[in-house]
């Protein structure tokens, strides 16, 4: 089983636009992955059916009972997120200051203080318009532990590629190099990155570029908007060419992208000119790459 992981080093490259319109390539051929569990967008281009979904329960809050509570107020004392506020004559906890720590269920005399864990997204089995399964996942407003909502998304659909037997893995990643980036590269055979020619895309595209090093993954890069920027456009390739990073495409500039979305619809749908030519090639020449590394 193969997995391919796209990635980018900064938001609006294009990636998910262009991880849709692969997944619609792959066809039934290929498991899908949403792990941009913060924004998940994909869903709008790929139809899921939400058939099957289920709570994802992930880190502890501190609740404070009442009833048993004495009011010593040492769980204030102890605890240095000041999630701990004392309201009157009672002592209560602000869920998006406490970090679980449990500190404060140590110490309390009375036992008055209970760990609970937290209910911080759903996640997704669906059956999408390319006639295949997508695993994704939507994180709650404010909540943490995307890296583990990603893992648990990563883990459900090598489960479905298992059960169905398909070969291939197609992830898009999260944007950046924070934790669920790192989760979305974890136990992956290609990683895609996709850049823009500019220069906040280019240095966020080096940043990401090392942490594929750290993983030890062989990948490739595709240059979206490419000219809009040729001189950097320029600066990009050499770049992957130092650093035998797989050049995969140039994709120029097309407002078609933004009518395709406007109507829920991948490139691959509502292009059959230039821009699905390139796609396809580049589908082609990503699964002959993921073959030979």
């Amino acid at each position: 089983m193969k997995e391919i992981v796209i990635i980018s080093g900064k938001g609006g490259t294009g990636k998910t636009s262009i991880t849709a319109a692969f997944a619609m390539l792959a066809g039934n051929n290929a498991v899908i992955a949403d792990c941009d569990v913060d924004a998940a967008d994909m869903h709008l281009l790929l139809e899921p059916d939400f058939s099957h979904a289920e709570d994802f329960y992930s880190g502890f809050k501190a609740v404070i009972d009442q009833q048993k509570c004495t009011k010593c107020g040492k769980c204030k004392q102890v605890c240095r997120f000041d999630a701990v506020q004392k309201n009157d004559d009672s002592y209560t906890v602000t869920p998006m200051d406490c970090e679980g720590c449990a500190y404060c269920a140590e110490v309390c005399p009375a036992a008055a203080i209970q760990m609970v864990e937290q209910n911080v997204g759903k996640w997704y089995i669906s059956k999408i318009k390319s006639q295949t399964e997508m695993v994704h996942a939507k994180l709650g407003i404010g909540a943490d532990n995307s890296g583990k909502l990603v893992a648990k998304v990563k883990k459900e659909a090598k489960n479905v590629a298992l059960q169905t037997g398909k070969d291939l893995i197609l992830v898009d990643g999260s944007p950046g190099i924070g934790c669920p980036v790192v989760s979305s590269l974890s136990g992956a055979d290609y990683v895609i990155l996709v850049t823009e020619p500019t220069l906040s895309g280019f240095h966020d595209m080096k940043r990401v570029f090392e942490l594929i090093q750290n993983f030890h993954l062989s990948s490739g890069c595709i240059i979206n908007k490419y000219d809009v920027n040729v001189e950097i456009a320029e600066k990009i390739h050499d770049f992957c060419e130092t650093n035998s990073v797989d050049h995969i495409a140039n994709i120029p500039y097309d407002e078609t992208f933004t009518a395709a979305m406007t109507e829920g619809k991948t490139i691959i749908e509502f292009d059959d000119g230039n821009l699905t030519n390139i796609l396809k090639d580049s589908w082609k020449k990503i699964l002959l790459l993921t073959d030979s590394h």
